[in-house]
């Protein structure tokens, strides 16, 4: 083991002895790497004559560029798009983020958590805790309606078992008795147990409400209470898309900070979807957990694992990128500008609803609940939901995905709000069509 990564794991073993038992054989093996990386932010500082470390090319005392190129980047230089960005990402970025997760949290008030590392989009994120944390054969709970890659991050690459539990009670909330059930039965036989929640759900469009959220920490605590180690995953891509008063308002990473020595909150977030930059791809990682003495030295131990993981990676997140995040965040408008985009999504959740409240599709389909996000999903009755898929996309050029037998998922976050009538009249049609063949 690299001399690096065992004074890493010194410092996280005093400061909690549980998040040791919990990293993955890979996790304790990482470090961020002196060398090159180290020698060249002593030059960055102190070669004021002559600099010949950088792994990039300069003109005189600018970055080498191409004019085709620059002539696409309105108003950022060359220096903060065009080179490398710190593996751990761009600090002003970094720092930001976190003021910004403290904002949007208020149950984080008064607790420490790490500097967020920047990941190249959530599903890097995922992936990077994959590596960091998961060893094959960890277990990994999740509902039984879930984001398809979660399996193929988790289970393919990372021979992760998952173990799933039914998301919703025949009544339509949250099922946080077979998720108790769930978690409590695999923490019989295991020291680690690894939970992933993912508020607003993909594919479902739900978020726990303030009640359900209570119970779910109130498991995970126990759990943890009683001897087993415990991984919770907050997969908040979709987080701040809140459209009713019962969704909880907040990340549960929040609540779970801090709660205990045996349970670490991570939390996977990013500008992906809350300021919609889909394809820029800027994703965060942050820790919080229950730490002895400094806490700003072990987190920072688990950030340069992080950062290193990345860097044995995609070395670094596009910096273009990361420099235009960082500039919208720092704008006035920025705030004005989130919230005129959020009525516009919240509109069209709230037509959905309006629309599906009608009597006439209920022999057709049941509704699944949904307050928050970008989706909903709708169950089929009488017909299967692969056959109607296809027969709508070849006959009526309406795209939807099917899920399962009898699951389909609409996107509302890209109709406009006067196709939504249209949309359900649309599948209600088509399965009177298959109805009557």
């Amino acid at each position: 083991m690299n001399i690096i990564a065992k004074e890493l794991n010194q410092v996280i073993e005093n400061g909690n002895p549980n998040l040791m038992s919990m990293l993955s054989e890979v996790g304790k093996n990482l470090f961020f790497p002196k060398g090159i990386l180290s020698q060249s932010a002593e030059a960055k500082q102190k070669a004021h004559k002559i600099n010949a470390t950088i792994g990039i090319a300069k003109e005189g005392n600018a970055t080498m560029a191409l004019p085709s190129v620059m002539a696409s980047i309105s108003g950022i230089a060359a220096e903060a798009s065009l080179t490398y960005a710190p593996s751990y990402g761009i600090p002003a970025l970094r720092k930001i983020w976190k003021e910004a997760v403290y904002e949007k949290n208020p149950s984080l008030s008064g607790k420490q958590i790490s500097l967020p590392v920047v990941t190249n989009g959530i599903t890097h994120g995922i992936s990077v805790f994959a590596d960091v944390w998961v060893d094959p054969g960890d277990v990994v709970i999740l509902p039984d309606m879930m984001w398809g890659n979660y399996n193929m991050i988790l289970s393919v690459r990372k021979k992760a078992t998952i173990k799933h539990y039914q998301i919703f009670t025949e009544s339509g909330g949250y099922n946080t008795d077979a998720f108790e059930a769930c978690v409590k039965e695999e923490a019989k036989t295991r020291e680690k147990i690894i939970v992933l929640l993912n508020f607003p759900q993909n594919p479902t469009g739900y978020t726990l409400t303030e009640k359900e959220a209570d119970r779910i920490v109130d498991v995970l605590t126990e759990v943890a209470e009683s001897g087993t180690n415990v991984i919770v995953v907050a997969d908040d891509a979709y987080f701040g898309l809140f459209f009713e008063e019962d969704a909880m308002q907040e990340s549960i990473f929040a609540r779970l900070a801090g709660k205990h020595p045996r349970l670490l909150a991570v939390k996977l977030d990013g500008a992906t979807k809350e300021n919609y930059v889909w394809g820029l791809r800027i994703g965060f990682i942050t820790y919080g957990c229950n730490i002895e003495g400094e806490q700003e030295i072990v987190y920072d131990a688990l950030e340069r694992k992080t950062a290193g993981c990345v860097r044995g990676n995609i070395s670094n997140a596009s910096h273009l990128s990361q420099s235009i995040v960082l500039a919208s965040m720092k704008s006035e408008t920025f705030a004005a500008e989130k919230e005129e985009k959020y009525k516009i999504l919240e509109a069209r959740a709230k037509k959905v609803k309006q629309v599906l409240a009608d009597f006439k599709y209920a022999d057709a389909w049941d509704v699944y609940p949904f307050n928050s996000g970008y989706f909903m999903c709708i169950r089929l009755k009488t017909v299967k939901a692969e056959t109607l898929r296809v027969h709508l996309l070849d006959n009526y050029g309406v795209g939807l995905i099917a899920l399962g037998d009898t699951d389909l998922r609409v996107a509302f976050s890209c109709l406009e709000e006067s196709d939504v009538q249209l949309l359900f009249d649309t599948i209600l049609q088509g399965v009177n069509d298959l109805e009557q063949r």
